[in-house]
């Protein structure tokens, strides 16, 4: 079966692009494992900053393909061990993306549902086309959820927000999601790979150690107490003072210059 997630870099950027044809990019076994290979080869490069997550076509991804044959999918129905055990496995791609080092943009490019949603919410940002639509989807599948659809809302827009889009599903447009917070900012379709390269190059020119360092920090304030939280704050701090990244943003804010960042 041909591969279902695709990669291509540019820079310090890496484009990664679920690929199903011919079902909007819907939720396979195969798109995921295709996924989590691409995403495991992209944490060990320290030359990529940005990771950008799309979809090809007119569609993000629209969740599980319910149409699929029971091979084709994640769950199978054919034991409730055998399903758990595939879950399971699948969970740990959207837990990767959330997680890894480099700072992540799901670029909604369409229709954006279900486990295509939850993939989206794992990202650090999200940026949307006009085009795009959205809604959580499960109950209306008869399903609570999954790949942490409603752990990553919860805490992007609280528990209120989270409770009511996904116990009333329905579609939204990528407006609406601007006025949620869900996204950050909405471009024409027309003009969306120009606003996905932009909001991708502002963040790849930051400090590299820094930027790093931030996320594990926004990481870190999801579930830390406090104390704790500022111990590893300082430590953080602290290391990227004495990085020649630091100096260099000091040098260029003293000479009125951008800063060139080595990520040293």
């Amino acid at each position: 079966m041909p591969v279902q997630v695709s990669c291509s870099i540019v820079r310090e950027v890496a484009t990664v692009t679920l690929d199903n044809p011919g079902r909007r990019n819907a939720v396979s076994a195969q798109l995921l494992r295709d996924l989590e290979n691409v995403l495991g080869q992209l944490e060990a490069n320290r030359d990529v900053r940005v990771v950008a997550l799309t979809g090809s076509g007119s569609s993000f991804c629209v969740g599980a393909d319910l149409a699929a044959p029971p091979e084709l999918r994640i769950l199978q129905g054919d034991s409730i061990e055998a399903d758990t055990a595939r879950l399971r496995a699948a969970s740990h791609v959207a837990e990767r993306l959330h997680l890894m080092p480099q700072l992540t943009v799901a670029a909604i490019n369409g229709a954006c549902a279900g486990a295509g949603l939850s993939l989206a919410l794992a990202a650090d940002i999200r940026i949307a086309s006009g085009a795009a639509v959205f809604n959580t989807a499960f109950l209306s599948a008869g399903l609570p959820g999954d790949l942490g659809g409603i752990w990553f809302l919860t805490r992007l827009l609280g528990a209120a927000r989270a409770r009511e889009l996904f116990l009333l599903p329905g579609k939204f447009d990528a407006h609406r999601a601007a006025e949620l917070g869900l996204v950050t900012e909405v471009s024409t379709a027309a003009e969306f790979g120009e606003l996905t390269d932009r909001v991708t190059a502002r963040l790849a020119s930051a400090a590299p150690l820094a930027a790093r360092a931030m996320k594990q920090n926004l990481l870190a304030a999801q579930t830390m107490p406090l104390g704790d939280f500022l111990g590893a704050e300082v430590d953080r701090m602290v290391r990227c003072f004495h990085t020649e990244d630091a100096r260099e943003a000091a040098a260029a804010f003293l000479e009125r210059r951008e800063p060139v960042f080595t990520g040293h």
